[in-house]
């Protein structure tokens, strides 16, 4: 019996000398920008041929694609990701549209340059164009689960990446901390992107010292190495002759840091030609084409990978266990949270946000809701920054909301040009000047044929949720081409005062409210009339308005909305005491306009517009009157209205009422080709209106959204100028 015994111990004891333990797998995934997506292709595979990974280490977008490997999203989890992000809204600081308020929408549509300074603080979200605000968050979301700090040794598939250290450009291999937050530090572009500060680091892109981490790998216990790069080929002597070309060439020469040695030390080297896109071709096009040239370059290797399964000792028709595939959260998804934490926040801001959002009473929350958060504590209370974070705790989430420096104001700066105006410049501030009390103002100057200078005084009371009562005060000096029946008939300049205090003034996403009384005073400068001009009087006086203003707008796009709807109605009564206006009855004025977008395809949107204005009142001021003509509502005068095929503006009867329907075809992802047709009829009385004769418009048009603003040419005809009208303009309206 005690020789069995020893036999058995004996085999026991020799058993590990005889099984050959597996060696294990590390994939490394190389840097790139919007190359970086082939390596989805890459992975894809991989898989295929049944290799286990143990390992996966990269850099800057090897970082992002291998770091969400690591904790479950598998190679078609990431195919559908990459291809259904908004690239464009990622790699920018620009707010949601969703998520703000109609002023917050409308700031966002004007200005090309939204600038936030803080004045007299270190902020260390500054030294870069971009803050990477989007894409942090974005980062968040696809960690859940894996955003507060941890052994990264410890995910699903233990993983690592590479940042470089500017203080003193060092390689900073990063194992543990918040995946998010190491992402975004490995993938930080110099320059483009602000850095991220770890303690006393300031991390950029780990392509500057390790664009390909085979070394860190193989640190980190890999027996076998297989590799996927991105890079392009240095250029030749002709091919330097660009600023461009040469900068890149310098990117080029320090990624190239350490890669010859970390090539020569790779098993299977998977080499993806890039040729045709740099690291910022994100467009639809080339992330399908990047990600099928890794899987068809991997495909070239498809032996090398057989025989290297077989070399490290895995059966061959072994298939690896698969991690369950992870997706983002759905912004609709609900999570159980126990409780609210603030982080670098005054307890004044803190109540705001508690009454704002009822916190005190929050037991789940979704994407959507965060990001109205955090939207709320950039927008209203000023922050440069503002994350929000959810930490596992046991039986549910704690919701974490982290602000950063806060802003002493937000520079804006709007660019136009068209071939009415020439060059316009607008200029916005907009500062917050509380401390206990919640309050902001908003400064303007606008330069060019319609100058522009004044501001208002916005009041945040915590008790109101959504209600901003409002003092404002602008100063203009207009001059302006008054056209009839085609014909330039005068020029008139005049400057202008216009108070007002709107004591409601209720703000909730998609809708607004407003009313309040105002005063405009009007000062005719300058008439210049042409010989077969009609007799128009403009007299100088002042006038008070009561008035009161309702719009609502879901649209999902501020110029080219394919889907949604904007709906404005305003009540105006015009008086010169407050009651009356030359000892009679007042002046009402009875505004409205509703368009709607439907979308009869992904790309063709037919918009219809029903607008009218209908002034009721003995004798109607001249400034007052209604005005016609152009693309938009209220460019050259508040009351102007647009009319499609008339560029110029003309004077319209008292009561007006008009359709305009366009339809537009998308081509790619921002140009638009439109077909647009006005019907119109006024009169000087309601019931008028089906006698005279209909007006009729028309205008073909062409824009490319770009990132300054439309850039746009339309050529329109109108029976009422009968002459074809051709207009040019670049940039946001205002």
């Amino acid at each position: 019996m005690k020789k069995i015994v020893c036999l058995i111990l004996a085999v026991l004891v020799a058993l590990p000398f005889f099984s050959a333990e597996r060696k294990k797998v590390a994939v490394v995934l190389s840097g790139g920008g919007a190359k970086g997506t082939a390596h989805i292709g890459a992975l894809k595979v991989i898989e295929r041929a049944g290799i286990p990974i143990d390992i996966v280490t990269g850099t800057s977008m090897g970082s992002l694609v291998g770091g969400l490997y690591a904790i479950g999203y598998n190679s078609e989890a990431l195919d559908t990701l990459v291809r259904g992000l908004d690239w464009t809204y990622l790699l920018s600081d620009r707010e949601n549209m969703s998520r703000q308020n109609i002023i917050d929408r409308k700031r966002q549509n004007t200005y090309i340059i939204s600038h936030g300074l803080t004045i007299g603080k270190r902020n260390n979200n500054e030294g870069g164009i971009i803050k990477g605000r989007n894409i942090s968050m974005l980062l968040e979301k696809l960690c859940m689960g894996y955003a507060d700090s941890l052994d990264f040794n410890k995910l699903p598939i233990p993983f690592a990446c590479v940042a470089t250290n500017i203080v003193d450009n060092s390689e900073v291999d990063i194992h543990s901390g918040r995946l998010p937050q190491a992402l975004r530090a490995s993938m930080a572009i110099p320059a483009f992107f602000s850095p991220v500060r770890m303690g006393n680091m300031v991390l950029v892109d780990g392509g500057m010292t390790n664009n390909y981490p085979v070394d860190l790998a193989r640190a980190m216990g890999a027996d076998v190495v297989i590799g996927v790069t991105v890079q392009d080929s240095l250029r030749t002597a002709e091919k330097l002759n660009s600023t461009l070309s040469i900068l890149l060439q310098i990117v080029d020469f320090n990624v190239m840091n350490k890669y010859d040695e970390n090539v020569a030390n790779t098993d299977v080297h998977i080499r993806v030609d890039p040729s045709g896109y740099s690291t910022a071709s994100f467009n639809t096009a080339a992330i399908d084409t990047l990600i099928n040239r890794g899987e068809a370059e991997a495909m070239r290797h498809w032996d090398e990978l057989l025989a290297l399964k077989k070399y490290i000792g895995v059966d061959p028709d072994f298939k690896p266990v698969k991690l369950n595939p992870v997706s983002p959260r759905a912004m609709t998804e609900k999570v159980h949270v126990k409780s609210v934490t603030f982080e670098n926040m005054t307890l004044q801001d803190e109540d705001f946000l508690r009454a704002k959002f009822r916190l005190d009473r929050l037991d789940s929350i979704t994407g959507r809701q965060e990001e109205e958060i955090t939207t709320s504590m950039r927008t209203d209370l000023f922050y440069q920054t503002a994350t929000s974070r959810l930490v596992e705790e046991k039986d549910g989430y704690r919701l974490v909301l982290t602000a950063g420096n806060r802003k002493t104001s937000q520079v804006n700066l709007g660019f136009r040009f068209d071939t009415e105006e020439m060059v316009a410049l607008q200029l916005n501030a907009n500062l917050p000047l509380k401390k206990t009390l919640l309050v902001s103002s908003d400064l303007t100057l606008r330069l060019g044929k319609r100058t522009l200078a004044g501001g208002n005084i916005v009041f945040h009371p915590r008790a109101l949720r959504f209600s901003r009562p409002a003092f404002s005060y602008y100063f203009r000096h207009n001059e302006i081409d008054v056209y009839h029946k085609g014909e330039r008939e005068y020029i008139v300049t005049y400057n202008s005062h216009q108070t007002s205090f709107e004591p409601v003034n209720v703000t909730i996403r998609n809708f607004e409210f407003k009313a309040g009384l105002r005063w405009d005073y009007y000062h005719f400068v300058d008439k210049l009339k042409s010989d077969s001009s009609r007799l128009v009087e403009f007299d100088n006086g002042h006038y008070f308005i009561w008035q009161a203003q309702l719009e609502f707008n879901s649209e999902d796009n501020w110029y080219f909305p394919s889907r949604g709807g904007r709906f404005v109605a305003r009540y105006a009564y015009i008086t010169d005491n407050l009651a009356k206006i030359n000892g009679r009855l007042g002046i009402s004025d009875v505004s409205a306009s509703w368009r709607k977008s439907f979308p009869l395809s992904e790309r063709f949107t037919l918009e219809s517009l029903l607008y009218g204005r209908l002034l009721f009142g003995a004798e109607i001021p001249h400034i007052y009157g209604n005005i016609i003509g152009g693309n938009t509502f209220g460019h050259y005068v508040e009351q102007q209205m647009p009319f499609a095929g008339l560029g110029h503006v003309e004077y319209a009867e008292r009561d007006f009422v008009g359709w305009q329907l366009q339809a537009r075809q998308r081509l790619g992802k921002s140009h638009y080709f439109c077909f647009l047709s006005a019907v119109a009829q006024h009169a000087p009385e309601v019931k008028q209106l089906m006698k005279t004769k209909t007006l009729i418009g028309g205008q073909l048009a062409y824009y490319y959204n770009s990132i300054f603003g439309p850039l746009g040419a339309s050529l329109g005809y109108s029976n009422i100028s009968k002459t074809p009208y051709f207009y040019i303009n670049l940039g946001y309206e205002f």
